[in-house]
């Protein structure tokens, strides 16, 4: 595709999302922009959320990866599906319970103002990485295709890419958020079936002939139960998922703010079930691509030096008809824009509401706040994905699990204490307990083939820093409670 078509597609796509952010969130309030006015209907968030869920890493890296792992990512996301019930039947009722905007809001009820800032800053550090980590890969993709053919710097990529993100969510927020989520998975699905389509048809594959080709090569391998010092052995991609999703989702404001936008608990909890049943499909659709798209390279002897680079390198070369590069473009761009936009919105959220406080403001004063701090938030996003590509760190589906496996376990443990533990703690040390668990991580990282016989950490490592967190609080509780409660 010439620099010129991408620019048209892109420019055809914002026309129709900014027409219906608009139409969305032209009469939204504080209440609109945090979550929703709690009035979106379940359906409407679960469709959603599908998008909403899957980032331009997904779209890039998921048909990439199965050259390395086969289709052992499902072992994930059937680890994700699992996560989605918990977090249905334990945290939405919770949430709903104590009528919360920012989550975090429940750490400072259990246990004082220095878990609940700890909450929100690890909240705030986890997302704007991964948003940007995201967004980076896009911007990559963008400069390749349009950018350098047309002689124009990174920084200016960046820049017009977080731009569009800010415009479309400054106005309506979540209320926004839920309708342009919603045009984004409908792009995102139709654009990989119609890419299975066409590749299958251009391999001379009909449906029965796909299911067998899949069915039959070696990249189809979903279950790894035969090595446990591997990354890929069943149980730790499994628990890993399970425990990213908890985190990543339920313990996440980004995500959890269109839960919170549902009328009730109940209808939460259908969405949440719903849209979790519905990735795992999407997920397996995108494997599918990626073993017709590795199956067409060889036919066509096109060589890729990572897996990132074959989805853009054949849908984008004039391999195939030029609707399966406009299909890449939109879907590449809902599902990036979808992830980036809500990360914006949620990041914006929890600064105002956490850490600088709203209670006792007025609605002006805090539309004003809010509105700084949208502008704020996109340009500190803007400048990280700017250093990253400094740092040229390109290796983007696995840099976002594992930062999430050190961002966010520290939040999983004061959760987990505060929902499973009724002691008080000393709530001044949980900021060093949180500081302290994802530093003892790298360390048994680093260690775990010398110290444990060749074990290789992967995602699960979310779950021992849970445990570090979790461990810490037991030493903090008051020996007050303690000597009561024995």
């Amino acid at each position: 595709m010439s620099p010129i078509a991408v620019i048209i597609t892109i420019i055809a796509y914002f026309v129709i999302l900014f027409t219906v952010s608009y139409i969305a969130g032209r009469k939204a309030d504080n209440a609109g922009f945090f979550v929703g006015n709690r009035k979106s209907s379940w359906y409407v968030v679960a469709f959603a959320m599908i998008g909403s869920s899957i980032s331009g890493v997904t779209y890039v890296s998921v048909p990439g990866m199965v050259a390395v792992s086969g289709f052992g990512y499902l072992q994930m996301v059937m680890g994700f599906v699992t996560g989605q019930f918990i977090i249905a039947f334990v945290l939405v009722p919770l949430f709903y319970k104590m009528n919360l905007i920012s989550i975090y809001e429940y750490l400072e009820n259990r246990f004082g103002i220095s878990s609940y800032r700890t909450g929100a800053w690890f909240f705030f550090i986890s997302k704007m990485l991964g948003a940007a980590v995201r967004l980076f890969l896009v911007c990559l993709t963008l400069q390749l295709l349009v950018f350098d053919p047309m002689d124009l710097p990174f920084i200016l990529n960046v820049i017009i890419t977080v731009s569009l993100v800010w415009l479309y969510t400054f106005r309506g927020g979540v209320k926004s958020l839920i309708w342009t989520d919603s045009l984004k998975t409908f792009c995102l699905v139709v654009s990989v079936v119609l890419c299975i389509f066409y590749i299958a048809s251009d391999l001379n594959l009909s449906f029965t002939g796909m299911i067998k080709t899949v069915a039959g090569n070696d990249m189809s391998r979903i279950f790894f139960f035969d090595d446990v010092n591997s990354k890929q052995y069943f149980f730790k991609q499994f628990l890993a998922g399970v425990f990213t999703m908890i985190a990543m989702t339920g313990l996440d404001q980004d995500m959890m703010q269109r839960n919170l936008s549902c009328k009730n608990f109940k209808d939460s909890q259908k969405n949440m079930i719903t849209s979790g049943v519905f990735q795992l499909v999407v997920i397996f659709m995108f494997l599918v691509l990626g073993t017709l798209l590795y199956n067409f390279a060889a036919n066509e002897h096109i060589q890729v030096t990572k897996g990132d680079q074959l989805f853009p390198v054949i849908a984008t070369g004039n391999y195939l008809p030029v609707i399966v590069g406009i299909l890449f473009i939109v879907g590449l761009i809902s599902s990036a824009y979808s992830a980036a936009g809500s990360a914006l919105t949620a990041l914006t959220t929890s600064f105002t509401v956490d850490i600088l406080g709203t209670k006792g403001k007025e609605e002006k004063e805090i539309v004003k706040m809010r509105k700084r701090v949208h502008i704020g938030m996109a340009a500190v996003m803007g400048i990280v994905i700017f250093v990253f590509n400094i740092l040229n760190n390109t290796s983007v589906i696995d840099a976002v699990y594992i930062l999430a496996s050190y961002t966010y376990g520290p939040i999983l443990g004061l959760f987990a204490f505060g929902i499973l533990m009724k002691q008080p703690v000393r709530d001044k040390y949980i900021p060093l307990v949180a500081i302290a668990s994802p530093i003892l991580c790298f360390i048994l990282q680093k260690n775990s083939v010398a110290w444990f016989n060749g074990y290789q950490f992967s995602y699960e490592l979310l779950i021992f820093n849970a445990l570090f967190t979790f461990s810490g609080l037991c030493l903090l509780i008051k020996k007050e409670e303690k000597k009561h409660l024995t």
